[in-house]
């Protein structure tokens, strides 16, 4: 898969489509990033954090796939006066068409303290989808035998 045509849609969703040839429904296979709430970085500019967890500073980074690019941050964040990760991966600007990817999404949660959260604090969510489109020409559950098979039932 590669950004070979990566779009920004609307801002609810983004697209990364595949260059290989068309599935029979005329379109090409493709990935779908729906993330749900994006809570911007509450991390001060010019503070330790920020200089050194520069990943923050994006919510999503496409990078060309490099089995030693295992961390968004870098490999020793806390260790090192230099800023590394995402910022370093991306400072080459390898072309990203037709070769693979990887696709660092970072989200966060911050809560705002109300009257209501204490003494028990109610679950915060935060997530995305990653949604596969086209891969199949239709429904797959589709193709599922008519009736359990023999031997298969249920005792009440």
């Amino acid at each position: 898969m590669s950004v070979d045509g990566a779009k920004i849609v609307c801002r609810r969703w983004i697209r990364f489509l595949s260059p290989i040839p068309k599935n029979e429904l005329g379109s090409r296979v493709a990935y779908k990033l729906v993330p749900r709430e994006i809570v911007p970085v509450m991390v001060q500019e010019g503070s330790h954090i920020y200089d050194r967890a520069r990943f923050l500073q994006h919510n999503l980074w496409v990078t060309k796939y490099d089995p030693a690019e295992k961390f968004a941050a870098g490999g020793y964040m806390y260790q090192s006066p230099d800023a590394q990760g995402l910022p370093q991966y991306v400072a080459d600007d390898a072309p990203l068409e037709d070769t693979d990817v990887v696709l660092w999404y970072t989200l966060g949660a911050h809560h705002i303290v109300r009257p209501e959260d204490w003494p028990v604090m109610p679950c915060a969510y935060a997530g995305f989808h990653l949604k596969p489109i086209g891969f199949f020409d239709g429904n797959p559950a589709l193709d599922l035998p008519p009736s359990p098979p023999k031997g298969c039932h249920a005792h009440h």
